[in-house]
């Protein structure tokens, strides 16, 4: 627990709620040093290796190796009009875990330009995750609302907040899974 230091102001927290709420400081800064080091652990999620992503990709089309992959009729279905793909590069195989099997351990809870809710838009198609939804109870209401809210905040026309790129994701994404209601 040492190895973390406490903010002045988390520490004055800390004697806020210890006083306000009578609760033990000592406590309190345990909490407090549990999560630092909850938070640096998450921080540390290491990348796979090209291995673990082929594996990952193999599983997903029920294949062997890379031979049997190019040859798959499903993999084929899936990745009609991608392109080709040069199977000798991490990239490759990063984007192909990212499109089929989900998201990579080292980009979960993703900041920055694109990301919402934790996902980086361009990277991901993970609609009911950017709209923060559960895809097994959310209504069409809720999928609605969610869209508006988001639409909202990256319309091209909001001059804070817009961006056109963003929007366009969005809509596609809400197409997606509005039309399963």
């Amino acid at each position: 627990m040492a190895s973390s230091v406490l903010s002045r102001e988390v520490q004055d927290e800390i004697a806020r709620i210890a006083k306000n709420g009578q609760v033990d400081v000592p406590c309190l800064e345990r909490l407090a040093y549990l999560v630092l080091e909850t938070s640096k652990k998450g921080d540390r999620e290491k990348a796979l290796g090209i291995g673990e992503l082929k594996q990952g990709v193999y599983r997903r089309f029920n294949v062997e190796n890379t031979d049997e992959l190019k040859n798959s009729g499903r993999f084929k279905m899936a990745t009609d009009g991608m392109g080709k793909f040069d199977f000798r590069l991490k990239s490759t195989w990063e984007m192909l875990y990212r499109r089929f099997v989900g998201v990579l351990p080292n980009e979960r809870h993703q900041q920055g330009y694109g990301c919402i809710n934790g996902v980086n838009v361009f990277d991901y198609f993970k609609p009911w995750q950017v709209f923060g939804l559960d895809p097994k109870a959310s209504t069409k209401e809720d999928i609605k609302a969610a869209y508006r809210r988001l639409s909202k905040i990256y319309h091209p026309d909001n001059p804070n907040t817009g961006d056109r790129e963003i929007f366009e994701r969005i809509g596609l994404m809400y197409r997606s899974i509005v039309i399963v209601f």
